[in-house]
């Protein structure tokens, strides 16, 4: 992990698993709880804040031969290339370290950063278009990307663009700009070279997560399965063989673990495999990829897109009530209040937790998608106060146990979504 001097004797470490504590070398003690501020780190709260300082510090200055300022010209009706020959077109990527100077043909703007903000958003909202064919939005709902596993049918150089993605990413993340593009969980997995597992299938696509839990929990003798998934290819169905020899081999009791990996790691990983590995190589051009490995796949979106602003009261007017719940219910106003008292990191921690995302659509929560289209946050009363509140992100759910006080609850919430890395509180 990074370590930092804060104070006289004070150190900043983070652990392998990005959690952050601290060292007073004074009285010999290490504790989580950081000096400059009363109070345990929760991680969800003033953690990300904590590594993104220590991120930033970090940050590797550009190499002092290659000037301060990387000035280039793009063109706003051609965005995507124009950007794409600037680029690649260098020669040094140390280059891209340095101070970006964008201009807009034919415009002569000042940039003062809000021009480089601009165009990481601009190209960012083409890049990712899935009109180009490097992405498509996934299975679940209508606005989250992943790589399309056909890009190549679509763009002969597409290697090349997924490597120009890569740094495109990376200088965003270098430069403190947004891009405006939301992917599916495992895609920042990959980004961190950490395994997908089952769980993350389920934010994926709901109807396959239903059915590989099916076989794991029960015996998948009488399915007939094999080793082979099929899918569509331009509208023809192709079968592949998860192993050699697969389209022989059965599924049973014995196997079905190491058939569950198959697919998802085919799914996930297989058939995008050279585009990821382009990604990462962009990304290296500038910057190490371990740099970013303090933070887990809910802080990378973050990192990535930002904090989305999100309106509380939006989101009150487009929620739903089941199981007795009302909106006058105290349990009810506690909630609100709750959310109304989180800073902004924790309710994009919240809005991850409970909708598998930190993206809102563009008009707010009433236009919220679940697994098999629109779906409004929705609040359930389930189980006793012993337990902790649960969310099912295919529906946009959220189980609310009855809490009898206001601190309960929102104590339970903040559990509730540290826990939810484990996956305790999602299913």
């Amino acid at each position: 992990g990074f370590s930092y001097l804060i104070g006289a004797h004070w150190e900043i470490r983070t652990l392998p698993d990005g959690r952050v504590y601290y060292i007073d070398h004074l009285n010999k003690t290490t504790t989580w709880t950081d000096p400059r501020i009363a109070g345990p780190t929760v991680p969800y709260s003033r953690d990300y804040e904590a590594k993104y300082r220590l991120f930033r510090h970090h940050l590797p200055r550009p190499r002092s031969n290659v000037g301060n300022q990387f000035e280039f010209h793009v063109n706003r009706k051609d965005i995507m290339e124009s950007s794409f020959r600037a680029v690649m077109g260098v020669r040094d990527t140390e280059v891209l370290k340095t101070r970006l100077w964008v201009v807009f043909d034919g415009e002569r703007g000042l940039d003062y950063g809000g021009v480089s903000r601009e165009w990481f958003l601009m190209l960012s909202r083409e890049i990712f278009n899935p009109y180009y064919g490097l992405f498509e939005y996934s299975t679940i709902d209508n606005y989250i990307l992943q790589i399309n596993p056909f890009s190549g049918l679509f763009n002969e150089e597409h290697i090349k663009y997924f490597r120009f993605i890569g740094r495109i990413i990376a200088m965003a993340i270098y430069h403190g700009k947004l891009l405006e593009a939301f992917f599916i969980r495992p895609f920042y997995k990959m980004l961190l070279s950490k395994p997908i597992t089952l769980a993350d299938m389920e934010s994926v696509d709901r109807e396959y997560y239903q059915s590989l839990k099916y076989i794991l929990e029960n015996d998948p003798a009488e399915l007939d399965l094999y080793f082979v998934v099929s899918e569509e290819v331009l509208g023809e169905l192709r079968e592949h063989d998860l192993k050699p020899g697969g389209q022989h081999i059965q599924v049973s009791q014995e196997n079905k673990q190491e058939y569950i990996d198959l697919v998802i790691k085919y799914r996930f990983v297989q058939r995008i495999a050279t585009q990821m590995n382009a990604i990462k190589q962009g990304f290296q051009d500038v910057l190490p990829l371990d740099s970013i490995k303090m933070f887990d796949e809910k802080e990378v979106e973050l990192l990535i897109s930002g904090l989305g602003e999100i309106n509380v009261n939006d989101w009150r007017t487009y929620t739903m009530y089941k199981s007795s719940y009302t909106p006058d219910n105290p349990v009810i106003q506690w909630f609100w209040k709750a959310i109304g008292s989180f800073n902004a990191e924790e309710r994009t921690r919240f809005l991850q937790f409970v909708t598998g995302t930190s993206r809102l659509p563009m008009n707010g929560f009433r236009e919220l998608w679940g697994s098999s289209g629109p779906q409004l946050f929705t609040i359930e009363k389930w189980g006793d106060r012993t337990k902790l509140p649960r969310a099912h992100t295919c529906f946009n759910r959220l189980d609310l146990p009855p809490y009898e006080s206001y601190q309960e609850l929102r104590q339970k919430l903040i559990q509730a979504m540290e826990m939810s890395e484990a996956f305790e509180g999602v299913d």
